[in-house]
């Protein structure tokens, strides 16, 4: 990422690489090395390392991802939301203050919704795993372990992640960015008591949502907590400052929205399945929980899609557009081909990453031993 800053995006980095250099810094001295290392010896030390050392390994690795998270997104909430700079004579940003720009507001929601996001995906993956091995016969304890941990962690992010994170981040968005607020849920006018669209296709010629299904003033309660208040609409802005990818932008969103209100229902499904001790024979359900396994990557794809489309058409927001961002020496045709390329090698990857994670569950946690010999009580 470091290095498409300079060849992608030379005019941005040379403008704003003394705000972003600090925290991408940080995260690779910080949070990628001792997370790389650390993996190493989880991966490799268990039957090297002590108990203690393997599980300290797998603390250490998950100190460093989320340490590394929250740098990355400090450094993409100031993109967001800058604050704590000043800009030189040259046109330069430089930063005012370091805690200020670490503690941004916008930044600390952000890092709270996302890494709640990680555990919802975390869950699911655990969840699904357990699933597989109750519906596929063999590790039956294994299976019962996985999966009650999967749905106790489960169900407390799914909640999370609407209430309070997503919630406090949807308003913080909605007063610091209405624009993009309004794309997100297709509302073209501003209205008091605006409705929340369920469903409807966004079309920029008429301005207006075609087959609607809308709830009623829902909008206006969810950001400013009564159902009267006027939620502002993209009539208020200039076209040059509506988000550049609307549809993309508003379909995004609700796949994201969607999806999140999906997974609390099924969680808290599988806990009661689980508190009435019914969840580990209940094979609709754990057909459920095992097909839902890749919507949570596909909801964190779209709600960061969400926040980058959102943002557009500005780079820093407010301050410089993305059109004043990207270097002059490097042909659409060059980006082209470097992003077909990455795309390709990331899906040979991704393939690869499936067929041996898929053999690694399929062997269990520990092949040679007798599966069932685990307990785990209900």
């Amino acid at each position: 990422m470091e290095f498409q800053f300079g060849t992608n995006w030379a005019r941005f980095s040379r403008l704003s690489g003394g705000v972003i250099g600090q925290p991408l810094a940080m995260e690779g001295v910080f949070s990628f090395f001792l997370e790389s290392a650390f993996l190493g010896l989880f991966l490799y030390g268990e039957k090297r390392l002590s108990k203690f050392m393997h599980w300290l390994s797998a603390v250490m690795v998950l100190a460093g991802s989320w340490i590394s998270g929250f740098f990355i997104i400090v450094t993409d909430a100031w993109m967001q939301h800058p604050v704590a700079y000043e800009r030189t004579a040259s046109g330069q940003f430089e930063v005012l203050s370091f805690w200020q720009l670490l503690l941004n507001p916008w930044g600390l929601l952000q890092y709270a919704h996302n890494m709640t996001g990680a555990v919802v995906t975390g869950s699911f993956v655990m969840a699904a795993v357990g699933a597989f091995y109750l519906l596929d016969g063999p590790m039956q304890g294994y299976g019962r372990i996985f999966l009650k941990v999967g749905v106790v962690s489960g169900v407390i992010s799914c909640i999370l992640i609407i209430f309070p994170t997503g919630d406090l981040h949807g308003k913080y968005v909605a007063r610091h960015q209405p624009a993009a607020m309004a794309a997100m849920e297709g509302l073209f006018k501003t209205e008091s008591g605006a409705g929340i669209i369920l469903m409807g296709q966004p079309n920029e010629e008429t301005g207006q949502i075609d087959n609607p299904i809308v709830v009623n003033n829902v909008l206006s309660f969810l950001i400013y907590g009564t159902t009267k208040a006027e939620v502002t609409g993209l009539d208020h802005f200039p076209r040059d400052q509506w988000p550049t990818a609307l549809p993309l932008l508003y379909y995004a969103y609700h796949i994201m929205a969607g999806l999140g209100t999906y997974f609390v229902l099924l969680m808290i499904a599988a806990a009661f399945l689980l508190w009435r001790r019914k969840l580990y024979t209940a094979r609709w359900m754990l057909w459920l929980l095992l097909i839902s396994f890749p919507l949570p990557y596909i909801a964190n794809t779209a709600g960061w899609m969400t926040a980058e489309i959102g943002r557009q058409p500005w780079l820093i927001y407010g301050l410089m557009r993305t059109s004043e961002g990207f270097s002059n020496t490097v042909s659409a045709g060059n980006g082209l081909f470097t992003l077909i390329g990455f795309m390709g090698l990331y899906a040979l990857l991704g393939l690869l990453f499936t067929v041996l994670v898929y053999r690694e569950i399929s062997r269990g946690p520990h092949p040679i031993a007798d599966p069932k010999a685990v307990v785990v009580a209900d």
